[in-house]
């Protein structure tokens, strides 16, 4: 059975087995920190980014879409910062020649201390944390020495001065290469929305407040990607931007804090999993900012930032591209009994990882299972995801090929494919096809067998409790989709 100390390498091992996730370029050795999702990851991913969609901008009457491009004009990320300040401290080993993080490197050491002192793991990392927002390199090197701490390929303390590594990869646009252009694979999702807030804004007829929603990849050239798919090379953002009037922005930022935590509750886990982070360093662009954090198996680490960003973006942008951004407010303000007027918008950000989310979904689902009784050792492994994330909602099951059961089966199989994802299998004994759908998390299994025929019931079993009943074919489809609301 796996502990909380092994959980991860079981999740990791279930998740290939059974189509969830694979190492990219599998059969070349894989890529470091670059995943490929399965036929069931895929179903899995999509089904969380329909519900954050859904949640988000079907919910809300004052949010709307938007898919902006990865290549973006070079300019933009000048005006953001990333240029100049999107780097993390990283630190050489001289005998290794390899390159790490420095919050990584002083984590992992802390995480091993946790294993004899909580206090003492702790102490370090609050130490990390007043030299990070100082950034004091000389003096988190010293922190490195001072604890011993060694590189995890030479096993040996022989360290470089602490530096700035700029994270962003850079490629060439146009056909040669004398006369191509340096541009970059976005690193966050965020400057797509700040640059059409415009195009948005009046297309739309958006009043303030009003928010633009988006779904899509980010590129960050970590050097230290560890912990499966929570931090990697590529990967996927949910994010929203929310502008607000100027004065008004705290008020947004706690609304949204409780917002998005409710949203994490309602996937079903429990609320001491979860907990709020408030930054200790804010970035060069934020007034506010907090992390909610979920107890993943190597510990509370963040799944989603929420942001008040200021008029930083958009007044960047205003000033790089010679373009005003700003927002005519015809509302009266009371204090005054005159229009609001023109002004750049504040921004109140919502970001959530959808890979660090899909791995907070499988920490929370992945159980083992001991069913042995005093007669028959037995066990499972189960995913228990809530209904309307399961990859498959319904299995359906023939009890054997013949006798014209798998055509019934067939035919309810039709009846529901069109209302949710369905998988039909006949191969093997019903007890090994139950197991295997536990596996993939399918919370309901309907059986065709002989008594089908006679009286047009089936049995239907449920993932959770595996309790089985007998009931008319007809109801399954209505049975499944009120379990789904």
């Amino acid at each position: 059975m796996a502990t909380e100390q092994n959980k991860l390498p079981a999740i990791i091992s279930h998740c290939k087995e059974y189509g969830f996730i694979f190492p990219s370029s599998d059969i070349y050795d894989g890529l470091s920190a670059v995943y490929d999702y399965g036929q069931w990851g895929v179903e899995l991913k999509k089904n969380i980014k329909d519900t954050w969609w859904k949640s988000m901008v079907y919910m809300h009457e004052n949010i709307v879409g938007l898919d902006s491009a990865i290549f973006m004009h070079p300019t933009i990320w000048k005006a953001s910062g990333h240029v100049d300040n999107f780097s993390d401290p990283m630190i050489d080993n001289l005998d290794s020649k390899k390159r790490y993080r420095v919050d990584h490197l002083i984590e992992g050491h802390a995480e091993q201390l946790a294993a004899n002192s909580e206090e003492a793991s702790n102490a370090i990392l609050a130490s990390m944390d007043q030299l990070l927002s100082k950034d004091d390199f000389a003096g988190l090197k010293q922190l490195i020495i001072d604890h011993k701490i060694k590189c995890p390929i030479s096993g040996t303390c022989h360290w470089t001065d602490v530096r700035q590594f700029n994270l962003m990869f850079s490629t060439q646009l146009g056909s040669v290469a004398d006369d191509s252009d340096t541009i970059y694979l976005r690193p966050e999702t965020a400057q797509g929305i700040f640059v059409n807030f415009l195009n948005v804004q009046k297309s739309g007829r958006m009043k303030i407040p009003f928010g633009i929603a988006q779904i899509g990849k980010a590129f960050r050239n970590e050097i230290v990607a560890r912990g499966f798919i929570f931090r990697m090379r590529e990967f996927e953002q949910m994010e929203m931007q929310f502008f607000v009037r100027p004065g008004t922005q705290k008020e947004w930022y706690e609304s949204w804090k409780a917002t998005r935590m409710q949203w994490h509750l309602d996937l079903g886990i429990p609320k001491e999993k979860y907990r709020f982070h408030d930054h200790v360093k804010l970035a060069h662009y934020a007034d506010a900012a907090c992390d909610i954090e979920y107890d993943f198996p190597m510990g509370f680490k963040e799944v989603e930032g929420i942001h008040s960003r200021t008029d930083f973006d958009l007044t960047q942008h205003q000033l790089y591209s010679k373009k005003k951004q700003v927002y005519f407010d015809n509302d009266i303000d009371e204090s005054t009994g005159k229009a609001y007027g023109n002004y750049v918008p504040y921004v109140i950000e919502t970001s959530i990882g959808l890979d660090r989310t899909i791995l907070m979904v499988l920490s929370e689902a992945y159980t083992e299972e001991d069913l042995s009784t005093p007669e028959k050792q037995d066990s499972r492994v189960v995913l228990k995801f809530p209904n309307k994330l399961a990859p498959i909602k319904l299995a359906i099951l023939p009890l054997m090929k013949k006798d014209g059961l798998s055509e019934i089966a067939k035919e309810l199989m039709n009846e529901c494919r069109e209302s949710f994802f369905c998988f039909y299998e006949e191969k093997d004994s019903i007890g090994k096809r139950y197991r295997r759908m536990d596996a993939l998390g399918t919370p309901f299994c309907v059986t065709i067998d002989h008594q089908t025929k006679e009286d047009g019931t089936v049995t239907i079993r449920y993932r959770d409790s595996m309790e089985q009943e007998r009931i008319k074919m007809s109801d399954v489809r209505n049975k499944v989709l009120e379990a789904l609301k």
